[in-house]
């Protein structure tokens, strides 16, 4: 499976988390910029941030970020900015009283939304949604508690049908893998565990022909392994010993 835009967005799903903690990081330290035409970055008799704060970069004093705080919580939306002249909002954050979450919003500058979802604790919760480039087709879903990966993550291509499935535990791969061309055909069914291939392996053309079968354990081929040409075996090799051990069937 191969699609540019899908590349680009896993780059960009990789990158999410340390941008989502980049702007924790902005919103702690960035300097008070008081102002005397606005009645802005307060605070409180106890020492919170209270009222409006609006953040700029240190070096082109541009905005950085918006937002209200009520006795030192965040509250309502926060808007981040790239350091342009253009003032793009680069991310929303939602703050949610109710169970302290916020929901997060990524866009690129050209306000098209990359990624969305909610972070509790600063760490991803539930569901999130990643976007093919310049799109609102989405591309990737996945599910989080605790800021580790649980349960079913699924890609698609930009018409909406689903190119791969892959379940998650901890953080790490386990369970069912599956791959699809874009009119359905299953070119792969395999098993993970702990982030390797293991177990049976089926692989197909996209023309939904069989092409090759067998075992894996521990990330590596293993025992019997039959290869196809039109429907039909046409050799097995053992590939506990590849070197010696191939069979052919033609």
């Amino acid at each position: 499976f191969c699609c540019n835009n899908v590349n680009f967005r896993t780059f960009k799903m990789k990158n999410t988390k340390e941008i989502f903690l980049h702007l924790c990081f902005l919103m702690m330290f960035c300097s008070y910029n008081t102002s005397a035409q606005e009645d802005i970055n307060k605070l409180d008799d106890k020492g919170l941030k209270n009222g409006l704060w609006k953040g700029k970069y240190e070096e082109s004093k541009r905005p950085r970020y918006e937002g209200t705080f009520l006795h030192g919580k965040e509250i309502g939306i926060f808007y981040f900015y790239d350091d342009t002249k253009a003032k793009s909002v680069i991310a929303t954050r939602e703050f949610n009283a109710n169970d302290n979450s916020a929901y997060t919003i990524f866009y690129d500058q050209k306000k098209n939304i990359v990624s969305e979802g909610k972070v509790l604790n600063k760490l991803f919760e539930g569901e999130w949604k990643y976007y093919h480039l310049n799109s609102k087709n989405i591309m990737t879903t996945e599910h989080y508690s605790k800021g580790k990966l649980e349960g079913i993550r699924t890609v698609f291509y930009n018409s909406g049908k689903i190119a791969e499935e892959i379940s998650y535990k901890n953080n790490l791969k386990n369970g069912f893998y599956k791959k699809y061309t874009e009119n359905g055909i299953v070119l792969e069914e395999s098993t993970f565990k702990n982030n390797l291939y293991s177990g049976l392996a089926v692989f197909r053309d996209s023309n939904g022909n069989l092409v090759s079968t067998g075992q894996f354990v521990n990330g590596k081929k293993a025992g019997i392994w039959q290869f196809f040409e039109k429907g039909k075996v046409v050799k097995e090799m053992n590939m506990s010993f590849p070197e010696n051990a191939t069979k052919s069937k033609l």
